[in-house]
């Protein structure tokens, strides 16, 4: 679906028709009629009108188009792909990056395309529009890192324009500064001769002319302002003496250039980190189709620089006119105790057939700066690892809002990345000294002796079994610490926000709740907690701190010993109604557990069941003072007195029946949006290099495994815990009989050592003796056949 924003792009436009390449001259006739429809329409517009209007702008041989339209579907393959062959028909595509801020993470499509020219929005002072949309761009999450847009911003806040009747009026909007743009990019086109402009002028020379020649503004991020605000005269510039060429952007990562170079400059790099990604864009001037020509190579400028080890992923074939670069770049374990800069280049060569009349092959040899921070590695209790490789987002299914308070935003599409709508949240754990990596691969990826926390938030996915395993033996032998923030889940309430899409003429249903309960519980049944079905709204304190709980779930299990955090809440759920209605008579709101804390083994677990205090998108309050508490105590062991006061420690345990717990959805197919079902487990690109293309750590991969000091083998054959059987379900059943010794925390720290031998060996010898009486019986049998054949054989030789 297309979000169409019109309103603001014909005033603007009305001006240019002044200039020497004519815009509203090329927009054919039925496009204003479409354009009429879709105001009758709410302004929302379905995909085969623009792709009638595309096919027009091709054969007509436009030069530039604007689009002053958006949305956040970048898998509507129709229209995207469209685009792409606009662009490759040598067509300017100008399009709004959207009205979406001061939110992260909501670039529009098609702007956020590297093929398009995306434009943000500033004011007369040159400051970020508020409402001017932010990167980065979230195709490429959450197993890689987002581009850098929009790729410029112009002015969009109170510009004066036409109305379409008569007279003038002042508009604002990202809708407005794209057409400034489209119109600054029609006077570069004018420059050039007409002979000539096919031979110079393309979507990738005009983009460079665009961002090498932009002003960069003091203040503002890579993300909120591009390459900075678009500079006609310096654009003009470039593109007289211009040759075809090939170049990236942006053409430097200067960790010391704060706060432009954010995030990278707000956190340096060390030794045994998660690899750090930066996503360029290859810019080919030379002609829409491209190729690298050989792997990028990294030159680095002193001896230090040989302490950095770059891998890259990049488009082997650039098409149309664009691709990308990815530097995926961690320091050396030589370099643990080094402090310091290292600088240097990273070329790559391009090279594009020849063009009409030539014969010697285009090439071109890109160059990217580098000058990176490196300090020496932190300790581990300040290391807290994000979980990104189990959130699904928006895009390509109907993954619902966190709050359920926000109406006039459906869905989850903001990418939920550290980088995104968490980067507030990033930037104030920077500030307490902490060092956030991320990791978009599974969790048997990562080294748990090297980090203090796991920090897993709003998580939709589900989880392989040896990931299960894997973060039990991580928590409670190798004492990493785990902090869990969820959110709502309810079928009920699932099922009644579902609706009909005019666009695709079919009807969308969540196909998971605000998180995805069923999962995280399987992931914590080996802890013995568990969350509930209910979606809790309303404000409380806790440690003299104002908090809303917004749209959060319940805890509904949990150990003997930890301590649980109870509120009074009402349950907004479908089925809830019920209960309020009977509360909201008289009787006093129900108190429900929201917060546990718990010591396991040689590890420290913390959940909370709602996330929306640490998302930018929607907050209503944020709860930071609650996470460092959190990340004190899992990472440190460092106990606040009110979150350990005597009085919320469980005497007895929390006990939910399997019955009650959330169950998953079975009209969905869920395997389509996952990253778990039906896929293979494998470290991807964006985990420490020593496991790319393997399972992970203490994993049989190609017959051998890849085991880490000190780090006990997981016998995946029976389990972390062979008290337990779970060769029928993924959940753990629990009888009566064993209930108590469960959540007495015997099963999670203090396990009977003749208990798991015993495990080892009966198994076998049940085997063993059943194999052997089968045997026998099979022995006895044949033993009584033959007796049969000797007297029949007795009694045929007298006859």
């Amino acid at each position: 679906m297309i979000i169409l924003d019109t309103e603001h792009l014909w005033p603007v436009l009305s001006p240019v028709k002044m200039l020497s390449v004519l815009v509203l001259h090329l927009i054919p006739r039925f496009m204003r009629f479409v354009f009429s429809r879709m105001r009758s329409l709410l302004q929302v517009s379905y995909t085969s009108w623009f792709l009638d209007a595309f096919n027009y702008a091709i054969a007509t041989n436009m030069d530039v188009l604007n689009l002053s339209i958006g949305g956040p579907d970048y898998l509507d393959l129709p229209f995207v792909e469209k685009v792409w062959e606009i662009t490759a028909n040598n067509i300017i595509m100008v399009s709004a990056i959207g009205n979406d801020g001061p939110l992260y993470g909501t670039l529009n499509n098609p702007a956020d395309q590297s093929d398009v020219i995306g434009v943000g929005g500033i004011d007369y002072s040159d400051h970020i529009a508020s409402f001017s949309s932010r990167g980065m761009s979230t195709w490429e999450i959450p197993h890689g890192y987002g581009r850098v847009k929009p790729d410029v911003v112009a002015y969009g806040r109170e510009i004066m324009g036409s109305k379409i009747s008569t007279g003038c009026k002042s508009l604002s909007g990202t809708s407005v500064a794209s057409p400034v743009v489209a119109g600054v990019v029609c006077l570069l086109v004018s420059i050039i001769p007409e002979n000539k402009r096919k031979e110079i002028l393309n979507p990738a020379s005009m983009k460079q002319a665009l961002v090498e020649g932009a002003a960069k503004l003091t203040g503002p991020n890579m993300y909120e302002q591009g390459a900075g605000r678009v500079d006609l005269l310096e654009s003009y510039e470039i593109l007289k003496s211009y040759q075809p060429r090939a170049s990236i952007f942006p053409s430097v990562l200067d960790y010391t250039d704060c706060p432009y170079s954010w995030p990278f400059c707000l956190q340096p790099l060390y030794a045994g980190a998660m690899p750090v990604i930066f996503n360029a864009t290859v810019l080919n001037g030379m002609g829409v189709i491209g190729y690298v020509h050989s792997p990028p190579i990294w030159h680095p400028s002193n001896e230090e620089g040989n302490l950095l080890s770059i891998r890259f992923t990049y488009s082997e074939v650039i098409w149309p006119w664009t691709g990308y670069l990815a530097l995926h770049m961690q320091i050396k374990e030589e370099g643990a105790h080094f402090s310091g800069v290292i600088e240097g280049n990273v070329t790559v060569r391009v090279h594009s057939p020849p063009a009409q009349g030539e014969r010697a092959v285009r090439t071109s040899t890109c160059v990217l700066k580098l000058k990176l921070n490196v300090v020496p590695t932190p300790p581990r209790s300040k290391r807290v690892l994000w979980d990104q490789f189990h959130s699904i987002k928006y895009p390509p299914g109907y993954i619902p809002r966190d709050s359920l308070d926000v109406r006039n935003d459906i869905l989850d599409w903001h990418g939920d990345h550290l980088h995104t709508n968490f980067h507030i949240m990033f930037n104030m754990l920077r500030d307490a000294g902490y060092y956030i990596e991320t990791l978009g691969s599974p969790l048997t990826c990562f080294d748990a002796s090297q980090y203090g926390t796991l920090l897993m938030v709003d998580l939709e996915d589900e989880y392989f079994q040896e990931e299960i395993e894997k973060l039990r033996d991580d928590v409670i032998n190798t004492g990493l610490g785990l902090a869990v923030f969820a959110e709502w889940y309810n079928v009920d309430t699932m099922v009644k926000m579902r609706f009909f899409d005019d666009n695709t003429r079919s009807w969308w249903t969540p196909v998971t709740g605000g998180a995805n309960i069923p999962a995280l519980n399987d992931l914590l049944a080996p802890f013995g907690i568990a969350f509930g079905d209910k979606i809790l709204n309303g404000d409380f304190s806790i440690d003299d701190e104002q908090s809303r709980y917004a749209s959060g779930t319940d805890i509904v299990r949990f150990p003997r010993g930890g301590y649980v955090h109870s509120f009074p809440f009402l349950d907004s759920s479908e089925s809830g109604a019920t209960q309020n209605l009977l509360l909201n008579s008289g009787m006093n709101k129900a108190d429900s557990p929201i917060l546990g804390l718990l010591e396991v083994g040689e590890g420290r677990i913390a959940v909370y069941g709602d996330s929306n205090c640490l998302d930018s998108s929607h907050m209503v309050t944020n709860c930071y003072r609650l996470l460092r508490k959190i990340l004190d105590f899992t990472g440190s062991n460092i106990k606040d007195p009110v979150l350990f006061s005597k009085s919320v420690k469980q005497d007895m345990p929390l006990y939910e029946d399997d019955n009650h717990l959330s169950s998953r959805r079975t009209d969905v197919n869920f395997s389509v949006y996952s990253a778990v079902l039906g896929k293979d487990l494998i470290c991807r690109t964006d985990s420490r290099f020593e496991v790319w293309g393997t399972k992970g750590y203490n994993l049989h991969i190609r017959g051998r495994n890849r085991k880490l000091p000190g780090y006990h083998v997981i016998g995946l054959g029976r389990g972390l815990n062979s008290t337990i059987d779970t060769s029928n379900s993924r959940r753990p059943k629990f009888t009566e009989k064993n209930k108590g010794d469960y959540f007495g925390n015997r099963y999670l720290g203090e396990l009977d050592v003749p208990e798991l031998v015993a495990s080892q060996w009966l198994v076998p010898a049940v085997i063993a003796i059943t194999g052997f009486v089968l045997f026998f019986s099979i022995w006895r049998i044949r033993q009584k056949r033959r007796r049969r054949r000797r007297s029949m054989s007795g009694r045929l030789a007298n006859l």
